[in-house]
């Protein structure tokens, strides 16, 4: 069986990558099964590098804040700032710390220096303004999007002026309120004024798609570009504050599910400027359903890829990473009988692998799932194999190197 895996394999490189799929795709999605391992970084940005110099893609988005993330864009589209700021300013999730991803914003700034626009990279964060313990207040996107539609339309044509905004956003840390993730009755997200801004933000929406034709010939590309995205995040964020205050037993599915469609709906509008690579965990871009358990309920819901998909059809391609070891997380040498166990014993570092083929390579035999002992690794399923178009195989990850210290550039 190992010869006939072993025919499955190929470089992990573009030219390998684009060969093996059917076409070339809008959204080229490479997942991971855990965050924060220098060697994912550093296996993304060479794939993208060899993207844009040989497949003509000109975008990467990552699984961070949509919002602060054109802070990153605004940097290695024209230089505004400094690498440090971008670095502490523009990643949510404490991204901006790692080495893998300077080197790309540090790579992307380098690049775009003296092309001309047309030619430039684009960098997009695709998450919505969520962390893990809160999800942030809807005032900037609320008041962007007010902003930018008061300037170009006339004000007795908007549902309400930025003082009426500003009074039923209250004090910003309502919103931001941590305990509000585990117990819904500290939410701010079903009170009359959360109820009152969703009616506004719907308004302000309907009047942003009634004036197509006027405000795109009264705004740059980038200028309505960036109020669709305050568009989405702005009733995005007013639904996830909305499920946060929700009490029923669908609360937290309902919150994961919320988070997926704003990361979906914002990569079909990225998906508008070009090929493009996505970078987030495997469980955002599979096309299977997701599911986790919460202490003794399983959730379920539809990932981001699997809503992209859907609507893409060819137009979507997703890679899925997996490891061999995590050593330095108690994740050993993968059983010979899981999908990481065959891989695990061919002989070179990583591989790019053809799941299709490799699933008839099995002949039928299903691999055992395997079981991690470490809660942030997520192996990879084997009843995914026929819906996935390749596996990024890495064989054995080092420990991460110091965070990345600011002032070097």
């Amino acid at each position: 069986m190992t010869a006939g895996i072993k025919d499955t394999t190929h470089a992990v490189d573009a030219a390998s990558l684009l060969v093996l799929l059917p076409a070339r795709p809008r959204l080229l999605a490479l997942g991971e099964p855990t965050h924060g391992e220098d060697v994912l970084l550093d296996v993304r940005n060479e794939l993208f590098r060899q993207l844009v110099e040989q497949g003509g893609y000109r975008t990467i988005a990552i699984e961070s804040d949509c919002v602060t993330g054109l802070v990153v864009d605004d940097y290695v589209t024209s230089g505004t700032g400094t690498l440090d700021e971008v670095m502490q300013r523009g990643f949510s999730h404490g991204w901006g710390a790692f080495t893998g991803n300077r080197e790309l914003v540090r790579w992307m700034r380098a690049y775009n220096d003296g092309r001309p626009a047309a030619e430039r990279l684009r960098f997009a964060g695709f998450d919505g303004p969520l962390e893990i313990t809160h999800a942030a207040s809807p005032r900037r996107s609320l008041t962007a999007l007010h902003g930018y539609l008061a300037a170009r339309v006339d004000a007795d044509l908007l549902p309400c002026t930025g003082e009426t905004l500003d009074r039923l956003l209250g004090a910003d840390d309502r919103w931001t309120n941590p305990a509000a993730m585990m117990d819904p009755c500290q939410s701010a997200g079903q009170t009359p004024e959360a109820t009152q801004l969703r009616l506004l933000a719907d308004d302000m929406v309907a009047l942003l798609d009634a004036h197509t034709p006027h405000l795109i010939a009264a705004s740059s590309e980038d200028d309505r570009e960036r109020a669709l995205l305050y568009a989405r995040t702005a009733t995005g964020l007013l639904r996830y504050h909305s499920a946060m205050a929700d009490t029923s037993p669908s609360r937290m599915a309902r919150l994961l599910s919320v988070r997926d469609s704003m990361m979906a709906a914002n990569l079909l509008a990225i998906a508008e400027r070009g090929p493009t690579l996505v970078h987030a965990h495997n469980s955002h871009l599979q096309r299977d359903r997701s599911t986790m358990r919460m202490g003794d309920r399983p959730l379920e819901w539809w990932s981001a890829g699997a809503l992209v998909s859907a609507r893409l059809g060819e137009g979507y391609a997703f890679l899925a990473t997996a490891l061999g070891t995590i050593r330095h997380h108690g994740v050993d040498t993968p059983p010979p009988d899981t999908i990481e166990g065959l891989l695990y014993a061919l002989p070179e570092d990583r591989y790019l692998v053809d799941a299709r083929r490799l699933a008839a390579a099995l002949g039928g035999v299903r691999p055992t799932p395997r079981v991690s002992p470490w809660f942030g690794y997520i192996p990879l399923d084997p009843d995914h194999l026929t819906r996935i178009d390749g596996v990024v195989f890495v064989k054995d990850t080092p420990p991460r190197q110091a965070p990345s210290t600011f002032g070097d550039a």
